[in-house]
């Protein structure tokens, strides 16, 4: 018997089995949150998940995002660059690849999608903590992205839900629409002087 063959591993055969998306949500596999676009999945030293998605829809270029499902990791900028730190797809592989080399937190469930009513709270804690003395500040929907797996919640349903807030209480988020396209951007009021 030649030598090669009888050190040669060989893979046992395993039975192959479809297995439906809903059996393995704890592994975060085939988990499609509402509102974002995952774009690549890494695993950590434990087993998990550290995904690397997007909420932008591209109309001034895609940005990315990096969560960990083990620990409580979030990265959207890059702090090494002052100009654009937002990640690309390839900065935001990067620092997936880093975390999950380094992470050992074990897996934990998918977060559940929360009601409608506790998303439209955050909302307006988020409006109503950017509120600041002298002048109105300009929100952006791209600052959510630390959250979306959060909230999942699409863009329209935010913009709807912030809109629906501007009107309900003013005097925390006012919107404007450009004068260029049907754009529409919101503030957070500034603070009254009292």
């Amino acid at each position: 018997m030649p030598l090669t063959t009888l050190f040669a591993r060989r893979p046992a055969l395993i039975e192959s089995t479809v297995c439906e998306p809903e059996t393995l949500p704890e592994s975060g596999e085939t988990w499609q949150p509402e509102g974002v676009t995952i774009a690549q999945r890494y695993y950590n030293q434990a087993h998990a998940v550290v995904l690397v998605y997007t909420a932008d829809d591209g109309t001034t270029g895609t940005y990315y995002a990096v969560a960990c499902l083990g620990c409580h990791f979030a990265s959207a900028e890059d702090e090494r660059r002052t100009y654009n730190p937002r990640y690309s797809l390839t900065d935001a592989a990067k620092t997936a690849n880093k975390h999950a080399t380094a992470c050992r937190a074990l897996p934990r469930d998918i977060p559940a999608r929360p009601d409608d009513a506790t998303v439209r709270e955050w909302l307006r804690s988020w409006a109503s903590g950017a509120r600041r003395r002298n002048k109105d500040v300009q929100l952006w929907l791209s600052d959510l992205d630390l959250i979306r797996l959060t909230i999942q919640r699409p863009n329209d349903w935010i913009e709807a839900a912030l809109q629906q807030l501007a009107v309900d209480q003013p005097e925390i988020l006012r919107t404007e629409r450009s004068k260029y396209s049907d754009r529409i951007f919101y503030y957070a009021r500034s603070l009254p002087e009292n």
